[in-house]
């Protein structure tokens, strides 16, 4: 859209709704790595992937 120079509030509104998607998939995807990975790390007495999400969820998410 910038190379074909559309209207700037077109690629803005474009922006958000890829913004808007990729983060419903994250969300997605880490609800599912919990129920998984997460989930079985536990029930077999490993803390390092909880450590892990709790390492992303800090560094990456919390701002």
């Amino acid at each position: 859209m910038v190379e074909t120079q559309s209207y700037c509030i077109d690629i803005i509104i474009q922006a958000s709704a890829v913004s808007a998607a990729l983060s419903s998939f994250s969300k997605e995807l880490l609800a599912e790595h919990i129920k998984t990975c997460v989930v079985q790390d536990i029930k077999e007495g490993n803390n390092e992937k909880v450590d892990e999400l709790i390492d992303t969820l800090l560094s990456k998410i919390v701002k």
